[in-house]
């Protein structure tokens, strides 16, 4: 089944409307940066309000277009390095191991903050990469810390249960340190292992919302604590991922949909395992989270 197909197949499941066109502007509490470069993805189908939508996504534009070394270094409009001024690397004594992360953004007394979790072979400095994946990362840490934020790219030693204990103790720091402000985890590829260890712990009192690029949902999402606390969770998946297939993120989005929960779901069509990392507007996704509370 070609990807343009299968994404037509979602759309029925759904009852989808066609929708062609260009999203409506992020709207919530996080302003705008470079959106006329990162948010104008055409979106190819709607559903559910908006909860659900397959994004245009063309490798010849969105990388070779975009890049000057093609999945190297983007074209430099695409990024604001000053934001490097409030980044810093360190190692954290929280837990039975420290954790080595690098930190953009205030120690102390954030607005609000964000973890990302790599996935296999990465470490703290692909979170923090200005260059590659289309400045999406630079977006990310300049959306961050323009609007009050701190933003942690920690390594994660492992992707197992003591993986999970490391990640769960930054969040409780991250929190601790905030005076209980929001703290959003987003976990790429096999760091969804990360997220769905977490979600099972009683640290999940302490995070406000869950982000999936391309890493695998837990079925059992519903039954977990996270999923008892309702806590926000956004799905981004390409649909040709080999890796992870997109069927799964698609059926946990569908039951939780079903029972009310506060989740969406954006399928970038065509997208393979690692678009997600490159084309997920930030913008949408922290303006949800701050507001599906």
């Amino acid at each position: 089944m070609s990807t343009v197909h299968f994404a037509l197949v979602i759309v029925s499941a759904l009852a989808l409307s066609l929708v062609i066109g260009f999203p409506a502007a992020a709207q919530g509490p996080i302003g705008p940066f470079k959106d006329q470069l990162f948010s104008g993805a055409g979106v190819l189908e709607k559903a559910d309000g908006g909860d659900f939508e397959v994004v245009d996504y063309q490798e010849m534009r969105d990388i070779n277009g975009r890049d000057q070394v093609p999945e190297r270094r983007v074209k430099s409009r695409y990024v604001s390095t000053g934001v490097k001024r409030h980044q810093v690397d360190e190692t954290l004594s929280l837990g039975t191991r420290p954790i080595e992360v690098t930190r953009v953004g205030p120690q102390r007394n954030a607005d609000f903050t964000v973890i990302f979790v790599h996935g296999r072979g990465g470490d703290r400095r692909l979170g923090a990469n200005d260059f590659s994946f289309g400045g999406n990362f630079n977006r990310l840490k300049n959306l961050v810390v323009g609007n009050g934020g701190t933003y942690y790219s920690p390594t994660v030693a492992s992707f197992d249960q003591a993986g999970a204990t490391d990640i769960a103790a930054l969040v409780r720091h991250a929190s601790e340190s905030s005076a209980g402000r929001p703290v959003f985890l987003a976990c790429a590829s096999m760091g969804g292992m990360i997220c769905s260890g977490i979600s099972r712990q009683e640290v999940v009192q302490k995070l406000d919302g869950i982000v999936l690029l391309g890493g695998p949902p837990d079925p059992e999402f519903m039954a977990t604590a996270a999923g008892r606390r309702r806590v926000p969770l956004y799905l981004a998946h390409g649909s040709a991922d080999s890796v992870y297939p997109v069927e799964g993120p698609v059926a946990v989005y569908r039951k939780l949909h079903a029972a009310g929960y506060p989740v969406r779901m954006t399928v970038f069509n065509t997208g393979s395992h690692g678009t997600p990392i490159r084309m997920t507007d930030w913008r949408k996704v922290l303006n949800f989270l701050l507001t599906a509370g």
